[in-house]
């Protein structure tokens, strides 16, 4: 759900348009259709996009972070201080918390323990959560025509994790609430050192051992490959899936920590947390439950049926999540904003129907896939488009492409339900910095350039049948 995304969410985030159900009729000859996926070839504006976010992607995180620590989150008075002379690069670094062992053992008893319960707790949620569907779940077709099947348990690892956290918090004591904050610069390094070993290893696997070397791609570009991935579905054994793990765990767990950490904070520095705070956390709290909700759906989505994994998606969702969906949090301990209540009030209801809108837009989808049609929305039988792709391996499936409900307003429309919480999150923080402001703007940025994505690969997929969609 990182998402230059995923996106999560926003993920890791895209809730496309194309629908799920699937029939499928043999066909030997292969079509353009069939090169459905992430690109085989890389034109040069594409080249240095992805250089440039190399390159800069992991700076912009480091100076985020850094311009809270050191300059209480201003982002102007760093580069002010740097072009007037009156501070260097090296003063800022010496600075700069390093790497710790404590930092070090936290992250990796952290990841330890997401590994352990996503690969080796099955799912027991769905058999006590009515509506809730879990377990073994079967994912879209691939490229090449697999159909890989998921233990979907993310909302229990979520529920374990959250009841622990809580457990230590009022009884144990083992360790501070306040523990993520205090380390977090610290934990940066091990996110990133995690980020480039997932990254470096799914490339690797993909050229010597893939799960399914029909689902590999290679543009014969070093730098697009690793980025963007090579392999489609990289696995460790039958059920360790790369993409639905980080997609999910660490980052997307962590999410609420983070937030709970930074609330800790304010009550330990200030006494009290301020109404501005708990908007953030219920806020982003009610998202990253749904996702968990809604796992199984998430196995639709774009970045389970498009993207490869590499380190756009590795490191994405190892340190561009969590520290840069976290940073309303985070400014709040530095500035707490004690809002009146109107504002209040007014900022939870946007954030309310921002995720009323996303969400409803969505199940109107999923109702309308897993009845194949034979539903009702908006109190009337769907209309939708009849249209069919083809794999590498000459299948032919037939599927449809809902034009009822919200999908008949526009082809994103989750998307505005999207903006409209990313907004109300960056309204808890006031006025007084930019800060905070910058997830609406690089969710504004993401959501388009995910909307030319999903155009351009549902046109690549569907041919002739998208136009007709699209004239609808």
């Amino acid at each position: 759900m990182f998402s230059f995304t995923q996106d999560t969410m926003a993920a890791h985030r895209e809730k496309k348009s194309e629908e799920g159900n699937h029939r499928s009729a043999r066909n030997g000859a292969h079509t353009p259709q069939a090169q459905w996926g992430r690109a085989w070839e890389v034109d040069w504006f594409s080249l240095a996009s992805i250089l440039f976010l190399l390159a800069f992607a992991p700076l912009i995180v480091y100076y985020f972070i850094m311009s809270c620590d050191q300059y209480q989150c201003s982002l102007t008075d760093p580069l002010i201080n740097l072009l007037m002379g009156n501070k260097h690069l090296s003063d800022i670094w010496s600075k700069t918390p390093s790497l710790t062992y404590t930092a070090a053992g936290i992250y990796t008893a952290w990841v330890a323990f997401q590994v352990i319960l996503y690969a080796f707790v099955p799912d027991f949620c769905h058999k006590v959560l009515p509506g809730y569907v879990g377990g073994v779940q079967e994912g879209a077709v691939t490229p090449a025509g697999v159909v890989n099947k998921y233990e979907v348990n993310g909302l229990q690892a979520w529920i374990i994790t959250h009841i622990l956290w809580f457990a230590n918090a009022y009884y144990f004591h083992y360790f501070s609430p306040t523990i993520i904050f205090d380390n977090w610069i610290p934990l940066l390094w091990c996110a990133n050192i995690l980020g480039y070993v997932v990254s470096t290893f799914a490339m690797i696997k993909g050229y010597f051992f893939p799960t399914n070397a029909k689902d590999c791609k290679f543009t014969g570009n070093f730098f697009y490959d690793y980025m963007m991935g090579i392999e489609f579905n990289p696995r460790i054994g039958k059920w360790f899936d790369f993409k639905l793990f980080f997609n999910g765990r660490p980052g997307i767990v962590a999410w609420t920590l983070i937030n709970l950490s930074y609330a800790a904070k304010q009550q330990e520095l200030y006494g009290h947390i301020t109404n501005s705070m708990i908007l953030v956390n219920v806020l982003q709290g009610i998202y990253v439950l749904d996702y968990f909700w809604n796992e199984a759906w998430y196995l639709k989505t774009i970045d389970i049926c498009h993207d490869h994994f590499g380190w756009y998606l590795g490191w994405g969702d190892c340190v561009w999540l969590p520290y840069l969906y976290t940073l309303q949090g985070l400014y709040l301990v530095y500035h707490p904003v004690q809002l009146c209540t109107a504002n209040a009030v007014g900022i939870l209801a946007l954030g309310l129907v921002g995720y009323y809108i996303f969400r409803m837009t969505n199940h109107q989808k999923d109702l309308f896939r897993r009845t194949n049609g034979n539903c009702k929305i908006w109190g009337e039988k769907p209309d939708y488009i009849e249209c069919s792709y083809m794999s590498v391996d000459g299948t032919k499936y037939y599927s449809k492409l809902l034009t009822s409900g919200f999908w008949g307003w526009a082809r994103h429309f989750n998307y505005t339900g999207d903006l409209m919480g990313s907004l109300a999150y960056c309204l808890t923080c006031g006025f007084e910095h930019i800060l905070p402001y910058f997830y609406i703007i690089y969710m504004t940025i993401l959501l388009t350039h995910r909307c030319i994505r999903d155009e351009h690969r549902c046109y690549s997929k569907y041919g002739k049948d998208w136009k007709r969609y699209t004239a609808a």
